[in-house]
């Protein structure tokens, strides 16, 4: 009988030798597998061309009779209007705001410096117009040639034109995916460097948007950047990755 325990107990305790065996060497296999994470960030570009332009100027008259002032106004918005239909602008692209008015004066002082009062000096009234309109190339143009006006006796005050770009929402998803695409790209390399197997993806986080001129050197935004003085532009977004990592 006292045998047999003998035997039962030196089975067990063998049992218990390999399984404490098994176990150490399994940890061991795990620890050389151990997890981690890393993170990547990805870039998409793309220049493009605008397809919307805004153009704005604006006209005034003076003079010390308001109801003057302001049939000479309408006169001279009678011209810009012609000239500008003449030029190829369309009748809904055209866009004529109200009037603004305001007295012009000055101080008058008495011969010993005392200020007793303004001169009134007259009114000036002062219209402003806004083309919008997909035929960037032609209103572009416009805008540069509007000084003709002059030879009417007209002296208009034109604005710089600003460009946009009418696709920008599916621009930004094409962006969006080329920077997911290079932030992955990048990932498996460094997987592959490291000689780690690429997890699966934790997280996606999108960076700032930005809109730059082409060629130029504008400096990048953390709050994003959208240049309208440009009309060939380049769209950049950043996309940041986070992996699981395991080594071999």
């Amino acid at each position: 009988m006292s045998s047999m325990k003998k035997n039962i107990s030196s089975v067990i305790f063998a049992t218990a030798i390999i399984i404490a065996a098994y176990l150490l060497a399994n940890a061991i296999v795990n620890r050389n597998k151990s997890e981690g994470i890393i993170s990547v960030t990805g870039l998409g570009k793309a220049d493009f061309t605008s397809d919307l332009i805004v153009w704005e100027g604006s006209f005034s008259k003076e003079s010390y009779d308001l109801q003057k002032a302001y049939n000479d106004l309408e006169k001279d918005k009678k011209i810009i209007y012609t000239y500008l239909l003449d030029k190829g602008v369309a009748n809904e692209e055209l866009v004529f705001n109200a009037v603004a008015s305001r007295k012009q004066t000055k101080p008058k002082y008495s011969s010993d410096g005392k200020y007793i009062g303004d001169e009134f000096l007259g009114y000036i009234l002062t219209q402003s117009l806004q083309i919008e309109s997909n035929n960037v190339k032609n209103i572009e143009q416009l805008s540069r040639e509007i000084t003709e006006l002059l030879n009417k006796g007209i002296q208009f005050y034109s604005q710089a034109p600003r460009y946009y770009y009418t696709k920008l929402a599916d621009l930004k998803i094409e962006m969006i995916s080329k920077a997911t695409n290079d932030a992955h790209h990048r990932a498996q390399k460094i997987s592959e460097n490291s000689t780690s197997v690429l997890g699966e993806l934790l997280s996606a986080k999108m960076g700032i948007f930005q809109i730059t001129g082409q060629n130029s050197n504008e400096d990048y935004s953390w709050g994003g950047t959208y240049n309208t003085s440009s009309k060939n532009k380049t769209a950049s977004i950043t996309m940041k990755l986070n992996y699981n990592i395991r080594g071999d």
